[in-house]
């Protein structure tokens, strides 16, 4: 049994020296699927192309909230025009208030665009959400009243309260190398708490290298950290675990399952 890293950005700068090379090790430590991410529409036709070239490598369609001021024209339908076979989420899209790079309406506009795509589709939105806890459950909550679609919180750093409130809509949560880090200590206690079959877990590469690859870039090769560590706070045996989050990465991503 391998490993599923649920959020990856393969199509990163990163990545453009050596992309082959990092998918072939993610295959060398048995990471057995992938989901790579759209953070802007510009972007998607590079993010498609590495889906469509690899097997176990899916993607979503979306626009970062970062980049919600140059998607304000962007609709739901032209969302869709743009999921193939091998699309299995939208977004990543959401509130970020810690940076603010985008104005906040822009951000919420964006956010309910994807939401109104996730519901026609059955995809499920994944959700970034950074210093806007109450924004982003009340806005969950307001779409979910007008009508049920699924619903992925990715790289979890928030509140307990936001997290409950999702849980309540039937919500994924993912856990990244964050669960690793010595002061993460607000993160570990959501991940001790969350229902287990609620949970997924990813690396957000480039991003968040987990102990012990602090300082480097982080690779999806490296999510074998990111179980090891939620196995242990949870105090379950790690094959075991492997198995039911795999089996949670199929409940939330349907067109991952065999």
């Amino acid at each position: 049994m391998g490993w599923i890293d649920s959020h990856v950005n393969l199509h990163a700068a990163a990545f453009d020296a050596d992309r082959a090379a990092v998918i072939a090790r993610a295959s060398a430590a048995n990471v057995e699927a992938m989901i790579t991410i759209c953070d802007q529409m510009q972007h998607a036709p590079a993010v498609l192309a590495i889906a469509a070239e690899h097997p176990n490598i899916f993607a979503s369609i979306g626009a970062h909230p970062h980049y919600a001021k140059d998607h304000c024209a962007l609709t739901s339908a032209a969302l869709l025009d743009r999921v193939t076979d091998k699309v299995v989420g939208i977004g990543e899209t959401g509130l970020d208030l810690h940076y603010a790079f985008s104005p906040l309406e822009d951000q919420i506009n964006v956010f309910r665009t994807h939401i109104a795509a996730a519901r026609a589709s059955g995809l499920p939105v994944i959700v970034h959400t950074r210093n806007a806890d109450a924004q982003t459950a009340a806005i969950l909550e307001e779409e979910f009243a007008i009508g049920a679609f699924p619903i992925l919180l990715h790289c979890y750093t928030s509140g307990l309260e936001l997290a409950q409130r999702a849980f309540k809509l039937g919500a994924f949560i993912s856990f990244s190398g964050i669960l690793t880090f010595k002061n993460a200590h607000d993160v570990r206690a959501v991940a001790q708490i969350a229902p287990l079959d609620r949970v997924i877990l990813e690396t957000d590469c480039p991003y968040l290298a987990p102990i012990p690859h602090r300082g480097r870039r982080c690779e999806p090769a490296m999510v074998e950290h990111v179980y090891a560590a939620f196995a242990q706070l949870r105090g379950e045996e790690l094959t075991t675990l492997t198995a039911r989050i795999n089996d949670n990465v199929r409940a939330c991503f349907p067109r991952m399952a065999p």
